[in-house]
């Protein structure tokens, strides 16, 4: 128990690590919905094809994702992992430590518990906070998490965009983007695909939350059912008193 929780607070002290977080900005809305299971099944594709080489998910197994999102394990085996890997084996990078240390200057986070550390909305302003910056090592910089050390991994899906600071005397004219280099999606197609990927991250850090949603919806129509009964018995027995 020691070691599973000095391994969590790790994880928790490896993601306030990697980069440090734009103050005073209005996040956008992420807007994730759990109860969509194709966002979900989209988003774990998206992870998987854009996020899993560097990314980890060390408290997710394969197995979990597949019966929680109705998909069939030998599409995850086929999509999602890599060869050698079992279909209960915890979600883990082929990248060793060191190598990614020598690329990106820091070894990139586990994501199991990104969306309870950061939530939602950050991780969807994260996603569309990249733009272009010169001086930066790998050429891009993030509005909402300043000096980050993780490229921009989906720039040929949303392009490069250049970030227009706004004049000292039109303060108040909110945060603008100029496109330098086209993507292959719209803004709102590419705000859809990181969507997904969120919601996804949302349900790794939480699980038990498709399970509560199920829950409470049979609760509620037993308490429904319940007062139903309820009212009739109450009915009869001031019929008796009359």
């Amino acid at each position: 128990m020691v070691i599973r929780l000095l391994g969590f607070s790790l994880v928790l002290l490896g993601l306030s690590c990697y980069g440090a977080t734009g103050g005073g900005l209005q996040l956008l809305d992420a807007n994730i919905d759990l109860s969509k299971k194709t966002s979900l099944q989209r988003g774990a594709a998206n992870f998987f094809n854009y996020c899993s080489g560097c990314h980890s998910l060390q408290y997710m197994r394969y197995n979990r994702i597949a019966e929680d999102l109705d998909l069939d394990e030998s599409l995850v085996k086929a999509n999602f992992m890599f060869v050698g890997d079992k279909i209960g084996n915890a979600v883990k990078v082929s990248m060793e430590p060191e190598d990614a240390k020598s690329w990106f200057g820091v070894q990139p986070p586990d994501l199991s518990v990104i969306s309870r550390v950061r939530g939602a909305d950050w991780l969807f302003s994260f996603l569309n906070g990249f733009y272009t910056e010169s001086e930066r090592p790998t050429g891009v910089n993030n509005l909402y998490f300043s000096q980050t050390s993780m490229p921009h991994v989906l720039w040929e899906l949303e392009g490069y965009k250049k970030f227009i600071n706004p004049s000292e005397d039109d303060q108040n004219s909110g945060i603008a983007f100029e496109i330098v280099v086209p993507g292959k999606l719209s803004q709102n197609e590419y705000q859809e695909f990181t969507r997904d990927i969120v919601s996804f991250l949302v349900y790794v850090g939480e699980p038990a939350r498709l399970v509560r949603y199920k829950l409470g919806f049979w609760v509620i129509a037993f308490l429904f059912v319940l007062f139903i009964f309820a009212y009739l018995n109450k009915r009869a027995i001031w019929e008796d008193i009359k």
